[in-house]
């Protein structure tokens, strides 16, 4: 099939949705998707308040193991917090189709995501050895070692079966950004984590699923 020809559904859930059903959900559709017998999907959710730990999770970073849920997941990356108030996004691609390339895939997540922020004035940034998409806070105390703050405000990771994705990315528009202080989020000490209404931008739900939606096509392709 030609790139940007994919046919891509869009599926939203209005309630939490509890993560095993979702892994299992998301299973069965990367399954149908490889077998020919579904098309590409991505899934727009929330989940109750949990931890997830990726395959690269170290125990020492989960600091609070009692205080929510801790779910062993299959995907890339460390621990992460998943809750209300932040937009899970989870994508299945048929990258037999759209190139059989990992990290070129991860990097238009990444700049899927830049794209989604850019529509709300922030400036979403990448950075060598961190995980996820960056904000800098030139605002806030530099760290000790004199480099400027900055705080993480999506979180990425993904697994592949017979090269379709699941899994996918996060990003925080209104969630209670205490419930990341029970993890090292991604392994990473340091700088913080912040949402869309943690900088001062009156943000929804539905407008970030609205840009989502509107710049995943500008870099995935599809329709």
């Amino acid at each position: 099939m030609p790139k940007g020809t994919q046919m891509v559904d869009w599926i939203t859930s209005d309630s939490p949705v509890p993560y095993l059903d979702a892994v299992a959900e998301m299973e069965a559709r990367a399954n149908a998707i490889a077998a020919g017998t579904a098309t590409e999907a991505v899934w727009l959710l929330e989940h109750p308040p949990l931890y997830t730990a990726g395959t690269s999770a170290d125990i020492a970073d989960l600091k609070d193991p009692d205080r929510f849920p801790v779910f062993k997941t299959r995907r890339g990356g460390q621990y992460t917090y998943h809750g209300p108030g932040q937009r899970v996004a989870y994508v299945m691609l048929d990258l037999s189709q759209r190139g059989r390339d990992v990290r070129a895939y991860v990097e238009r997540l990444e700049a899927w995501v830049i794209a989604a922020l850019a529509e709300f004035n922030v400036t979403g940034e990448v950075r060598q050895g961190r995980v996820g998409v960056w904000v800098s806070r030139p605002e806030k105390p530099a760290l000790p070692d004199g480099s400027p703050r900055e705080d993480k405000i999506a979180a990425i990771g993904v697994r592949m079966r017979r090269w379709v994705s699941f899994h996918g990315i996060s990003i925080n528009v209104e969630p209670d950004l205490s419930h990341f202080d029970g993890i090292v989020p991604c392994g990473i000490e340091g700088h913080g984590v912040t949402s869309l209404v943690d900088l001062g931008l009156p943000v929804t739900m539905n407008d970030l699923d609205v840009a989502l939606k509107r710049s995943f096509f500008d870099v995935f392709g599809g329709h």
